[in-house]
């Protein structure tokens, strides 16, 4: 069985790098992106299972790369975790109108992290 292919966006090297060793390590595959517009660009070219991203990005910001996700029709029923330093309950509930499968808050375990994604995205 082929392993579960996540896209993983966010404007932080270090959490893109502990992103990717926590979830390779659970088995999953992982293609980064460094904002929305990065993010958009690698999910028309790849295929994907699940979506995790950060919301305070350059460019475009993880709650609008949600909501252009969920315009398409091809890629919009995928699951999307919002994972964030941002605790307000006015921005989850932006988040979820955005389309967010999930809200997850910074700072996350690794490991914590992928039998979240396992979940959702299994």
């Amino acid at each position: 069985m082929k392993p579960l292919r996540v896209l993983a966006v966010d404007d932080s090297r270090t959490m893109l790098d502990m992103l990717r060793a926590g979830l390779e390590r659970a088995g999953f595959e992982v293609i980064e992106a460094e904002d929305g517009v990065q993010g958009l660009a690698k999910l028309a070219g790849n295929s994907v299972d699940c979506i995790i991203t950060d919301v305070n990005m350059p460019n475009m910001d993880g709650l609008e790369f949600t909501r252009r996700v969920r315009a398409d029709a091809q890629k919009g029923q995928l699951p999307i975790l919002i994972l964030t330093t941002e605790t307000s309950r006015e921005k989850r509930d932006i988040g979820r109108a955005a389309g967010a499968t999930g809200w997850i808050t910074k700072p996350v375990d690794a490991d914590q992290l992928a039998q979240v994604v396992k979940r959702v995205c299994g």
